[in-house]
This record gives C-alpha cells, sequence and structure tokens, in this order.
C-alpha cells in the first residue's frame, strides 16, 4: 500500500511541478516588418504554465454555461430562434461537447465507448513502455539479465514489492490516458456557471494542494525543531519562556488570527497595486501569506512532542557523557539529540501535509483561504455549495474536488503510515 501510494502521489507532484513553470507565450501573428525593425520577440501579458499548454483543448474550450458530464446539451433551457424567425424553448448544443455527433441521442454511448477503448489501448502501450524502461534500469543497475529481472520482480523473492509499483502504475496511466482521450470531444467531468471544464479546473488545484502542503511545512519545522530542542535541553527560564510563547499562540483562535492576516494583506496589495500588476501575482502572493500564516500557527503540536522527547534524551548516558568531556551545547544539540528525534519529525511531516491541504480547503469554503481567482478544491467546494440546492442541483464541482482531494490524502495518509511504522523504534524493535 505505501508503495502504491507512492506512484500516486507522484503523478500528483508531476502535475503540480508542470503547472508550476510559468512563462509569457509569444504573440503570434504580428507584423513582420516591426518585428524586423525592432528586432524583439513580442510576448503576451498572459501567464501560463506547462500544464496549461498540455491541456490546451481543456483550458480554451469553454462553453456558455453549466453542462452535464458526457452532455452534447446544455444543462438549462434558453430561448432559440429557429430558422422561420419564431422562438422555443430548448436545450441548446454544446459548442464543444459532442460536437463531432450527427445525432448525439443516437451516437454518444457507442461514440464513449469506443473513444474510452482507445484511451485504454493507449494506456497500455504508455504503461508497457514505461515497464520495460524500469526493468531496462534495473538490468543495468545490478547488471543481471532482462529475463532474470522480470521473473524476480514477478515473483515475491524481491524485496521491492514491483508487482504492486507495477500494476499501480498501470491503472493510474491508463487513467490519464481515458480522461485525456475523451476530454478532447466531451467535457468528462461537467462544465461551471462561465462555461469553464471541471476537469482542467481539478487539474489545477492540484499545485495549490501541493504547494499549501510541502511550503507550510518548510515554514513550521524551523521553529518547531529549534524550540522544542531548547525548551527540553536548556530547560529553565528558556523552557518556561517557549512553553508561554507556544500556549499563548495555540490560544488564540487560527481561524481569526488567518482571517486577519488575510485582510492586512489585501489592504496591502490595494494600497500597492504597481507591485501586483498581474491577476496570478496577486493570487501567488496570496498563497504565500496564507502558507507562512498556517506555517507559524501550525508549530506548536510537534514543538511541544520534541521538548518531551527531549527532556528524555537529556538524561541518556551519552548525553551526559557528552556534557562531562566539556562538548559545546551546539554540538550535543545537533549530533546527538536531534538524530534521535528526525523519527517524530518524519512522521509529523506526512501526517500533518494531508491536514493542511483539508485544511486549505476549509478556509477557502469560508472566503480567507487562497484568492478566489486561483484554482482550489476549496474555490470549487465554494462554489459548488449555492448550485446544491437549486433543480436540478448541480453536483459534479463539488464530486470532482471531492474526489481528486480524497485520492490526494488517502495516498498521504497511508504513506504516511508507512512513514510512521518504518521510523516508529516500538514497531523495528518488535
Amino acid at each position: 500500500m505505501a508503495m502504491a501510494s507512492v506512484v500516486i502521489l507522484f503523478f500528483y507532484i508531476l502535475i503540480g511541478l508542470t503547472d508550476s513553470i510559468h512563462f509569457h507565450p509569444r504573440l503570434e501573428g504580428v507584423n513582420e516588418q516591426e518585428m524586423q525593425v525592432s528586432k524583439e520577440t513580442t510576448y503576451s501579458t498572459e501567464i501560463l504554465s506547462l500544464l496549461d499548454v498540455a491541456i490546451t483543448h481543456l483550458r480554451a474550450q469553454d462553453e456558455k454555461t453549466y453542462s452535464a458530464p458526457f452532455a452534447s446539451h446544455a444543462y438549462s433551457k434558453e430561448t432559440i430562434e429557429i430558422a422561420d424567425g419564431s422562438t422555443i424553448r430548448e436545450y441548446p448544443r454544446l459548442v464543444y461537447g459532442g460536437a463531432h455527433l450527427l445525432d448525439p441521442e443516437q451516437e454518444r454511448i457507442v461514440d464513449i465507448a469506443l473513444k474510452s477503448l482507445l484511451g485504454v489501448i493507449y494506456g497500455l502501450m504508455v504503461w508497457c513502455f514505461i515497464s520495460v524502461l524500469i526493468i531496462f534500469i534495473v538490468k543495468c543497475r545490478f547488471r543481471q539479465p532482462f529475463k532474470d529481472v522480470l521473473i524476480k520482480m514477478l515473483s515475491k523473492e524481491s524485496e521491492v514489492p514491483w508487482k504492486t509499483i507495477h500494476f499501480t502504475l498501470g491503472a493510474v496511466l491508463v487513467s490519464l490516458t481515458l480522461a485525456l482521450t475523451l476530454s478532447n470531444y466531451y467535457h468528462i467531468l461537467g462544465t461551471d456557471k462561465i462555461g469553464q471544464d471541471v476537469f482542467y479546473q481539478a487539474l489545477k488545484s492540484v499545485r495549490t494542494g501541493l504547494v499549501i502542503g510541502t511550503l507550510t511545512t518548510l515554514v513550521m519545522l524551523p521553529f518547531a525543531i529549534l524550540m522544542g530542542l531548547m525548551a527540553g535541553y536548556f530547560r529553565g527560564w528558556i523552557d518556561d519562556v517557549i512553553q508561554y510563547l507556544y500556549t499563548t499562540l495555540s490560544s488564540i483562535p487560527g481561524v481569526l488570527l488567518i482571517a486577519a492576516s488575510i485582510l492586512m494583506l489585501q489592504v496591502y496589495m490595494a494600497n500597492h497595486a504597481d507591485d501586483f500588476v498581474s491577476l496570478e501575482q496577486r493570487a501567488d502572493m496570496r498563497l504565500l501569506f496564507l502558507c507562512i500564516i498556517l506555517g507559524i500557527t501550525s508549530w506548536t503540536g510537534l514543538c511541544r512532542m520534541l521538548r518531551g522527547e527531549t527532556m528524555k534524551l537529556r538524561e541518556m548516558d551519552y548525553v551526559q557523557a557528552a556534557q562531562a568531556f566539556g562538548v559545546s551545547h551546539f554540538t550535543i544539540i545537533l549530533r546527538h539529540l536531534l538524530p534521535n528525534v528526525m523519527h517524530i519529525v518524519m512522521i509529523s511531516i506526512v501526517l500533518d501535509f494531508s491536514g493542511l491541504v483539508l485544511a486549505e480547503a476549509v478556509l477557502s469554503y469560508i472566503n480567507i483561504g487562497v484568492d478566489p481567482s486561483m484554482h482550489s478544491w476549496g474555490n470549487m467546494i465554494n462554489s459548488a455549495r449555492l448550485e446544491m440546492a437549486r433543480e436540478p442541483v448541480v453536483w459534479w464541482s463539488l464530486a470532482a474536488a471531492f474526489v481528486f482531494m480524497f485520492v490526494l490524502v488517502l495516498a498521504a495518509n497511508l504513506f504516511s503510515d508507512a512513514v510512521r511504522d518504518a521510523f516508529d523504534p516500538r514497531i523495528r524493535g518488535a
């Protein structure tokens, strides 16, 4: 289960990384004479990422408003003018979804089945290629025949669960190629109120969830490790000051502190509008500030655990011997205490990651999370909550955000269980 979770997390990280590389696309159709005179390439003010380029068909194929998954017509009736000048109330055809079908009612199911079969075939081909590449790399690494490596991977003799890795890799690749193949012809998860593809929004939200989880952890770790080790090792007034600091910080309602900080940031950006020339810069600034605030408010729990563990390690014989030989406090903390508390740090990192991903969704739901213009699962849930009360119900935005967030959090939790088992000395001793 741990290796299967690693494969799933790898694809999430890959999507997040490709969405984090931004650039200004070059403008096409510019007058060639003007380019020859200026000898400079003209770039657009629009900011795109590598993920946007890879899924351009999802980004560019916007409809007018809501449409259900795999639909060929809009979700609500509109007044349509027919050839004789009269008007009727009808569900209009979508501009992109199912536009290649002449008779959607008769052809859609068969077409979806054929396109799905094609996507599965593509996925199996990619899976076979990557699997052979992995086997070839292992063959070169251990200098064994290709056949022996293949047999060892398929058997239970290998310490690495290669069968689980390959089957999970195949399932993920087939799912991705199936979704991407169908998305060329249909909106597989429907469209939202402004006609944007929900599958595109869910993929773009992966980066936000990963940034919230990883960047907040990086902000939190220095405070927690430094304060926890100092409080447990030095004790006395240093311990009292650190205890007072994290007890006071824990007593402040986190939601109110985050809301106040976000409001202060909005006022600052409004007063310094020239420093934030694009919506992407404003959204990234708010995301960075949110990670900092979450990191400052979430280090107290790990600090408490490290303090207690350090107080126990301080009385160990090897620490007492180092103090008797005159070893400096900094050296003792760095060489004797820090390595012995790293298992707690590693366990806390992977456990807190999933909680931070969920925290982003909750904060965005109450409008104090990331910027509303940024794609995130919390913003998707926030925009979908008002549509759950309409008739008929628009359910696919909420379902898409739930599924993508559920898979990420489940994979992170399963991986954290394996990390806990690997680093917990009591389990290893058993």
